[in-house]
C-alpha cells in the first residue's frame, strides 16, 4: 500500500509537470514565429498577381513581401511589433503614374495657379493678386485654358501690356505647348514682327504679335526665365511628393527631366529626404544625351534612369497636334511636327543602339504614324524593347496594328473626359472616332500604362480610374460615356495603374503588385473601388500610403 501511494504521488507529480509544459508552450508559441518587420491583417487585398488573387494579409521585413495570403495563416507563421488590422478596408500595391511631370508639379506650387479659370478676367485678376503678395521680377504661372471660357479664343497681351508694361509675365497653357507672353517679356527674348522658329508659331494680328507663343517658339521664353535656386527645386521636390503620396502614389514617371535634376533626385533619395521611387525619362537634349546615352541605364532601388522623352508633335487643344488631315476647325491648319522628322529618325536610331527606352509623345495621326512606322523599321529584330508612345490620342484605323509589335501605348484616360466637349470641332465627327481608343489599343498592344499627365490634368488617380471606366466627367456627362466602345474594365485599369505601369517602366519584377520578393508598396483605400458604384470613386480617398513597409 504504501508502493502504490509512492506511485501514484509520482505519477500526479509529472501530470502537473506535463500540464505546465503544455502551457508553457502554448503561452510562449510566439517564439517558434518568424518576427517580421510588419503585419498587415483582416485587409480586402488586390494583389494584381498573374491571376489576379484577393488575400487578407500580408508579412513585411526589410521593405519586401515576405508572406501573403489569409490572416489566419499569416498570424500562425509570423509575428511583429507593428501589427496593422486594416479592419476590412481595400489595400492594391502602390500605385503608379506611368506619365506625369513630378519636377513641375512642384514648381508650378511656386507661380500663379490659373487652373479652372473661366474667363480672361479671372486669370488676369488671379496674376494681380499674385503679384501684390508676391513682387516678383518676372511673373510665371500656368494652367488656363480657353476651351473652358465663354468665349473659346486664345486671348493677346494687351490687358497683360497695361497692367506690366516693365514686368516680363509668362502664364502657360493647362497642356504646356503655348504660353502667353506681354511684351516686355517678347523684348527681352528679342521676339519680333519678323520672328520665325519652326516646329510651332507666334501668333499675329493686324496690330503686332499678339503673345501667344505654340511649341518650339516657346523655348525662346524659357531661356530668359530666371532658373530656380537650389532651396527652390528641393522645395519643389519634396512639394510634388506630397502631394503624389497624398494620392497613393509611390511611383512616379517623370517625362522628362535634364541631369542636374535627376541627380538632385538622386541625392535626396540617398539622404532620405525623399522617399518616392521614381521612373525618370531623360530630356531630348544634345548633353542629356551625350551623357546618358554613353554610360548605360542608372539605376538604384528609388531611382530608374533608362529611357529618353522626345517630342513629336503638339497638343490638341491649342491645335499643335499634327494632323494628316487639315483641322476641322480651322481651314489649312495641320498642326506641326516639334522635332523634325528626320530627327526622330536619327534619334531612333541612336537609342535603338543602346539600352535606352524611346518615349515619344505622339498626338495627332500624322505624329502617331510616323512614330509607329520608325519604331517598327528600327527595332526589327529586337525584342522586350518596351517603347513606348505617350499619349497615342488620335490614330487612324491602319496604324493601330503596330501596336502588337510590342510598342506599349501610355495613355491618360482623363485627357478624353477633359478634351470631349471640343475634341470633335477639332477633329470632326469620323477623325474623332478613332481617338482616345483605349480599349482597341488594349486589344492590340496587350497591355496599357496608365497616368495623368499632371499638372496638365490632376493629380487624383482616382480621376483616372473613373474616366477609364466610365468615360464621364465627373458631374455624370455625358449620360451614357463617351465613345464606350473604348471604356476599360476596373480590372483592367487597376492593371494599368500598377502592374501594367510598372512593366512599361521594366520594374514589373520589382513592383506593381503585393508579391513575396517584391517592394512592399501598397495604398490603403477608405472605399473598395473594385465594387462601389462608379460614381463614388470620384470621392475615394487614401487612408495611408506606404513605401518598403513604411508609412509615408
Amino acid at each position: 500500500m504504501h508502493y502504490l501511494s509512492i506511485f501514484i504521488a509520482i505519477n500526479r507529480i509529472e501530470m502537473k509537470s506535463l500540464t505546465l509544459l503544455l502551457l508553457l508552450l502554448i503561452t510562449s508559441c510566439d517564439y517558434f514565429k518568424e518576427e517580421v518587420d510588419l503585419l498587415v491583417i483582416n485587409a480586402n487585398i488586390y494583389t494584381v498577381d498573374e491571376d489576379f488573387s484577393k488575400a487578407e494579409a500580408f508579412a513585411v521585413t526589410d521593405g519586401k513581401f515576405v508572406a501573403v495570403g489569409s490572416s489566419e495563416e499569416i498570424q500562425k507563421r509570423y509575428t511583429s511589433d507593428q501589427i496593422v488590422n486594416a479592419k476590412k478596408m481595400t489595400i492594391s500595391p502602390g500605385l503608379i503614374d506611368a506619365h506625369c511631370h513630378f519636377y513641375r508639379l512642384g514648381l508650378t506650387q511656386q507661380v500663379v495657379d490659373l487652373v479652372g479659370t473661366k474667363s480672361y478676367d479671372e486669370v488676369l485678376e488671379r496674376v494681380k493678386q499674385f503679384q501684390n503678395k508676391h513682387q516678383k521680377e518676372f511673373i510665371l504661372g500656368r494652367g488656363w485654358d480657353q476651351n473652358d471660357w465663354e468665349i473659346k479664343k486664345f486671348p493677346t497681351k494687351k490687358e497683360l501690356d497695361a497692367l506690366f508694361p516693365k514686368t516680363p509675365v509668362a502664364l502657360e497653357r493647362i497642356d504646356g505647348h503655348a504660353y502667353l507672353v506681354n511684351q516686355a517679356a517678347l523684348d527681352k527674348a528679342n521676339i519680333k514682327w519678323d520672328t520665325k522658329v519652326t516646329g510651332g508659331e507666334i501668333f499675329k494680328n493686324e496690330f503686332g504679335n499678339t503673345g501667344i507663343l505654340v511649341d518650339n517658339p516657346m523655348q525662346l521664353i524659357d531661356a530668359i526665365i530666371p532658373a530656380p535656386s537650389l532651396q527652390e527645386k528641393v522645395q519643389a521636390l519634396k512639394d510634388a511628393e506630397r502631394i503624389c503620396l497624398s494620392y497613393g502614389l509611390t511611383t512616379v514617371s517623370d517625362a522628362g527631366l535634364d541631369r542636374s535634376t535627376i541627380e538632385l533626385i538622386d541625392s535626396l533619395q540617398q539622404n532620405g529626404a525623399l522617399s518616392i521611387r521614381v521612373y525618370a525619362m531623360v530630356s531630348n537634349t544634345p548633353e542629356n544625351l551625350s551623357y546618358y546615352l554613353n554610360r548605360g541605364p542608372f539605376k538604384t532601388e528609388k531611382l530608374n534612369v533608362r529611357s529618353v522623352k522626345v517630342y513629336g508633335d503638339g497638343a490638341l487643344g491649342s491645335r499643335g497636334a499634327a494632323l494628316k488631315k487639315p483641322y476641322s476647325d480651322k481651314i489649312g491648319h495641320y498642326g506641326a511636327m516639334v522635332t523634325p522628322t528626320n530627327e526622330i529618325v536619327d534619334l531612333a536610331r541612336r537609342i535603338a543602339i543602346s539600352e535606352y527606352q524611346m518615349n515619344t509623345h505622339a498626338i495627332g495621326d500624322s505624329a502617331n504614324s510616323f512614330v509607329l512606322q520608325t519604331y517598327n523599321e528600327v527595332l526589327k529584330g529586337q525584342k522586350d524593347r518596351r517603347w513606348r508612345v505617350e499619349h497615342a490620342q488620335v490614330i487612324e484605323e491602319t496604324d493601330f496594328d503596330y501596336f502588337k509589335n510590342g510598342i506599349i501605348p501610355s495613355i491618360q484616360p482623363t485627357h478624353a473626359t477633359s478634351d470631349m466637349y471640343w475634341a470633335e470641332d477639332r477633329l470632326g465627327p469620323e477623325r474623332v472616332k478613332s481617338a482616345y481608343a483605349f480599349k482597341k489599343l488594349l486589344d492590340k498592344a496587350g497591355r496599357l500604362a496608365l497616368g495623368t499627365d499632371f499638372p496638365v490634368e490632376q493629380v487624383n488617380p482616382f480621376l483616372t480610374f473613373y474616366a477609364a471606366i466610365a468615360r464621364k466627367d465627373t458631374e455624370g456627362y455625358p449620360t451614357n460615356g463617351f465613345q464606350m466602345q473604348d471604356v476599360l474594365t476596373r480590372e483592367e485599369t487597376l492593371k494599368g495603374m500598377t502592374i501594367w505601369a510598372a512593366y512599361s517602366n521594366f520594374e514589373d519584377h520589382e513592383k506593381g503588385s503585393i508579391e513575396v520578393g517584391k517592394f512592399a508598396d501598397f495604398t490603403i483605400y477608405n472605399e473598395d473601388i473594385m465594387t462601389i458604384p462608379a460614381s463614388k470613386i470620384v470621392t475615394t480617398t487614401v487612408k495611408k500610403t506606404y513605401i518598403d513597409g513604411v508609412v509615408r
